[in-house]
């Protein structure tokens, strides 16, 4: 029995481990997930959704309008009125008490509804037009944070492993000169001062391979939640930090020009500006006339008893066709002070597209900047990585022979520690500069049309 039941514990536990879902991604194909399931875009595209919806809602309210309306009432202690007595043959100066109409009443009444004309709607139709172009670039901008951000955590990924890798490999190497080190120490060849200072190297080494695992968790969980998937998910990494340093290594990036239309940033600027314009025209059309009309019928009925469904009981029919026009003539100055107000901060927008125009050119040169030192800066790195390696393997050959100090040979060893982090930190950089260009120049372009969120929400 008890064999059994470790057995049925087995294939659940096999079972549960076959049902866990694993992801494998090169980095494009990463970008391109999160484009659809990271948890910010999502919203942005419910976003334009929801202007879609709005800008139906504003066009909806100058189209007929059909409402209805069902009234039933009960008088459970009718009204008295007093009429002069004379009127029925009594007493002149008396009064007698009567009670009009009947007990219970009820009606019915359908209203429809037009507006003919009126020049906030007009502009209330621009203005949800221009809202949902705002929406659709304030989506293009998060896909391109988007694209940035996953691509930073899986280099911060590959990173971690590369350092993993060469933290063992450093920690390997070490064990095994201080193992040999106690040796010559025990056969009283060399002194304690050499096994002390590889002690010392040796502790630091475990210390920051156990950090740089801690850090690979962190980094993995961060890259599951860019992508909007499970934090604990397991992910292979398809690409390399070699690759995609070559790759990125590219500088006829750094001839791109400039075209300020294409930045998101711009976009949604002059979205702005278009939105305090309109705002203003919006006032403005606040001291048109308004003109709408209204037809209705409907039909009531008056009795005693409730018998409204009986058939044979009468009903009486009405209807009613009308016109109305509302026209502003005075508002002590309230209309123009908002017009006023409007046109300020229209001026205000406009000072801020331009103050973005320059921002977004200085931020561009900031980046090709950056771009060209972290390339410049790989390089380099590459061949300081070459020149510590072999610094390092002359230090233990030395040591090895007695020809140098252990300390001698623990500088060597950190130099070459402090080498590969840099060489591997300026691959990184390489990936997350080239991402920061295209995130300027809009690179590639990640725009949601409205019609491709038609069909979804």
């Amino acid at each position: 029995m008890k064999q059994f039941v470790i057995a049925l514990v087995l294939i659940a536990s096999l079972t549960a481990t076959s049902q866990e879902k694993r992801y494998s991604f090169s980095l494009e194909e990463a970008v391109t997930f999160a484009l659809d399931s990271n948890y910010t875009a999502l919203n942005a595209r419910r976003d334009i959704a929801k202007a879609i919806k709005q800008k139906w809602e504003t066009t909806a309210t100058g189209l007929p309008q059909l409402s209805g309306n069902i009234t039933y009432q009960n008088n459970l202690k009718q009204q008295v009125t007093l009429i002069p007595a004379e009127l029925s043959g009594g007493e002149p100066g008396t009064f007698v008490p009567v009670t009009f109409g009947t007990k219970q009443n009820a009606s019915a009444v359908a209203t429809l509804n037009q507006l003919i004309f009126d020049g906030s709607y007009l502009v209330g139709l621009q203005a949800a037009k221009a809202f949902l172009d705002f929406s659709e670039n304030a989506a293009e901008k998060t896909n391109l944070e988007v694209r940035k951000g996953v691509i930073n955590a899986y280099g911060s990924v590959l990173l971690s492993e590369e350092l993993i890798a060469i933290f063992e490999k450093n920690k390997e190497a070490l064990d095994k000169n201080l193992f040999e080190t106690r040796k010559i120490f025990e056969n009283g060849l060399t002194e304690e001062e050499s096994v002390e200072q590889l002690e010392i190297t040796l502790l630091d080494i475990e210390t920051q391979l156990s950090n740089a695992r801690r850090s690979s968790t962190i980094a993995r969980q961060m890259f599951n939640v860019a992508l909007g998937i499970p934090a604990e998910s397991n992910v292979l990494f398809e690409d390399t930090l070699d690759s995609l340093a070559e790759e990125g290594t590219n500088l006829q990036l750094l001839d791109n020009s400039l075209n300020i239309e294409k930045n998101a940033d711009y976009k949604i600027a002059y979205n702005l500006t278009e939105q305090r314009e309109l705002e203003m025209k919006l006032e403005k059309s606040k001291a048109l006339p308004s003109i709408s009309a209204f037809v209705n019928y409907g039909t009531s009925a008056f009795r005693d008893e409730f018998n409204f469904f009986e058939s044979d009981q009468p009903w009486f029919q009405s209807s009613l066709l009308g016109v109305s026009m509302n026209i502003p003539i005075f508002s002590s100055g309230m209309r123009s002070a908002k017009t006023q107000r409007a046109r300020i901060a229209l001026d205000q927008a406009e000072t801020e597209l331009e103050e973005t125009i320059q921002n977004v050119t200085l931020e561009l040169n900031t980046a090709k900047s950056n771009y060209q030192f972290a390339i410049e800066k790989f390089e380099n790195a590459k061949k300081n990585k070459a020149l510590a390696e072999r610094i390092e393997t002359k230090n233990q050959v030395k040591f090895t022979e007695g020809l140098s100090t252990s300390f001698d040979l623990r500088q060597a060893q950190t130099q070459l520690y402090t080498a590969q982090q840099q060489y591997f930190q300026s691959m990184l950089d390489v990936i997350n500069s080239k991402a920061e260009i295209e995130t300027v120049l809009n690179i590639p372009e990640l725009r949601i049309e409205s019609e491709d969120i038609k069909g979804k929400y």
